[in-house]
């Protein structure tokens, strides 16, 4: 019950989300039609990363410039921003309804822009059209899902809109493998985007308004009579108490439910303690390196040795099934083991999975076969000029082949076995055809290795320990630590940061692993992966089993809890309320 004090820890919550199912199909009926917005906040986070493979080979100015290729995947992050910022407001102006409609419009139409392009300039407009919608619907869809359910499963349903984002990530795969043969590949990739998106906005056209919105200006009987749909008979009074109390109190607090500063964010101790978790989850959230692999994972493997655009994507459809399973895994335990234990757990994951990835990518980048003098006839006018000129060309290994860049060079692999020495030419189609015809492996990105391989062992562990915690939990603890009155306004700050620091990983990825290699490039999440660790030990509350309303109360007991092994204020609170 929302409006109690205690709340009994809900191991049974998962069970209890099947229950609701057959008492009360309502309330699923509003968690998932919002919940098509994480679906497609998944389905854009994945679909690129297959698209990229082929937009390259389309556009010659895109497989030149590492740049460039960021900027198309990185565009849609950088509309999200400004889409997360109007969002909150959007939100508290005119409701979370409201939002998720506009959302869907947006998306729509970025999706028609992107499968009409034809060039870089009109794909990246139509990746600024996405990211809008997307960064709208990233911090709305949890916001309407936690206000409109019960407190005993509102970690559970939150949760299922992780799911459906790391559904949607799979589902884009499964698509860009679908595409990898029709004509026009990557336009139908992208172009798909636009259904889930017309079929959310007619969802959410005949679905209410936010019941806790609703109240909050001063439309009671609206609000009323969708929380008697929403919660038992027996529930319902108490929580229609719970949010007038809650509603009252604001205003005597404040003297009037007008407008929010921020400096009035900062000064009032349990939003700003509020906001320190739940912006630093989103922050560590992309620094972490996820959107590494959701963005760039066919590319990975690709630098890992993989030469086929086509196996590439099989493969990533591995990481992303198990994201996927992730987010079923965490609305088991979210309400069964609590969101802070979840994190650490996760986080451990993390590091480990992130060290393994460094120590492989540093043996294939010292370990790549050696380059042999021109050994066929065809391709004698076609020696990288940087080898033929080298001083020191009899040390030259495919990873520095790779190097060149005046022109670009690629490595045609042994026919024999890939790993024997191969031939280092000019990187262009006529090289590369020929190359195929000769059934040897042409590589451009990542050089033959024995022990490649794994890493499909290091993203798939990484994904396994990332997708229950810190893929999910930061959502639901953002959804649930804002008092009312600051919950829209704080929701779009914090996905703002999310997305920020999104655009930064997303834009700096590629020429990180140009400049200074992959291994060092996943070394550096590893150590921000135990930075991570600490500010969740020491700065993120537990707030399992808590009433929305009382989350504020406990966050008022709570500072920084630096000796994070002794008995915290939130477990404290609990054992008071309890």
């Amino acid at each position: 019950m929302e409006g109690g004090l205690h709340i009994e820890a809900d191991s049974s919550a998962f069970r209890e989300c099947f229950s609701l199912a057959w008492k009360n199909p309502y309330v699923l009926r509003l968690a998932f039609s919002a919940g098509i917005g994480g679906l497609l906040f998944g389905y854009d986070t994945g679909v690129i990363s297959g698209a990229l493979l082929y937009i390259r080979d389309e556009f010659e100015e895109v497989d030149k410039n590492t740049f460039l290729q960021e900027s198309i995947v990185s565009m849609a992050v950088a509309g999200a921003i400004i889409g997360a910022a109007i969002g909150g407001w959007l939100n508290d102006r005119y409701g979370r309804r409201t939002a998720i409609l506009i959302a869907d419009f947006l998306f729509f139409v970025g999706a028609v822009i992107m499968a009409a392009a034809n060039g870089s300039s009109l794909l990246i407009v139509g990746r600024i059209f996405v990211g809008l919608g997307v960064g709208m619907a990233s911090m709305t869809a949890p916001l309407y899902i936690s206000e409109a359910s019960p407190a005993k499963i509102r970690g559970a349903l939150v949760s299922t809109n992780g799911f459906l984002i790391t559904g949607g990530q799979f589902l884009s795969y499964l698509i860009n493998l679908a595409f990898t043969k029709a004509p026009g590949t990557w336009r139908w990739m992208l172009g798909v985007a636009g259904l889930p998106a017309l079929i959310q906005f007619v969802l959410m056209f005949f679905l209410p308004e936010s019941p806790r919105w609703l109240y909050r200006k001063g439309r009671e009987e609206e609000a009323k009579t969708l929380l008697r749909k929403i919660y038992s008979a027996n529930e319902v009074e108490a929580e229609i108490q719970a949010l007038k109390e809650s509603v009252e109190a604001e205003i005597q607090a404040k003297g009037s439910s007008g407008k929010i500063t921020y400096a009035e964010l900062w000064k009032t101790k349990t939003v700003r303690r509020g906001l320190i978790a739940g912006v630093g989850l989103q922050v560590f959230q992309q620094f972490v390196g996820i959107n590494t692999v959701m963005y760039y994972s066919p590319t990975i493997f690709q630098l890992a040795g993989i030469a086929s655009n086509r196996t590439a994507l099989l493969l990533s459809l591995v990481t992303a099934g198990l994201n996927a399973c992730g987010s079923i895994v965490s609305i088991y335990f979210i309400d069964r083991t609590g969101r802070k234990k979840l994190l650490i757990i996760s986080l451990f994951g993390v590091i480990l999975s992130l060290g393994l990835l460094s120590g492989i990518f540093y043996h294939t980048s010292t370990h790549s076969p050696l380059v042999t003098a021109t050994a066929t006839s065809k391709f004698t006018n076609y020696t990288c000029p940087d080898y033929s000129s080298a001083v020191n060309a009899n040390r030259w290994d495919c990873m520095k082949c790779l190097k060149a860049s005046s022109p670009d060079c690629g490595f045609c692999a042994s026919a024999t076995n890939k790993l024997f020495p191969g031939e280092c030419l000019i990187s262009n189609n006529t090289v590369k055809d020929s190359c195929h015809g000769e059934d040897r492996l042409w590589y451009t990105r990542g050089c033959p290795s024995k022990t490649g391989w794994l890493a499909l062992v290091g993203l798939a562990l990484y994904i396994i320990f990332f997708s229950p915690g810190m893929g999910t939990v930061p959502w639901i603890v953002n959804s649930e630590i804002y008092p009312l009155r600051y919950r829209g306004i704080c929701g779009g700050i914090a996905a703002t940061a999310n997305w920020i620091s999104n655009l930064i990983v997303a834009q700096s990825f590629l020429t990180l692993t140009h400049a200074i290699g992959t291994s060092w490039t996943f070394l550096i999440f590893g150590v921000i992966s135990v930075v991570a660790l600490f500010f969740v030990l020491i700065c993120v509350p537990e707030t399992k089993g808590l009433p929305i309303e009382e989350v504020e109360k406990m966050l008022e007991l709570r500072a920084l809890h630096f000796r994070f092994w002794e008995k915290s204020a939130d477990a404290n609170y609990k054992n008071q309320a309890a």
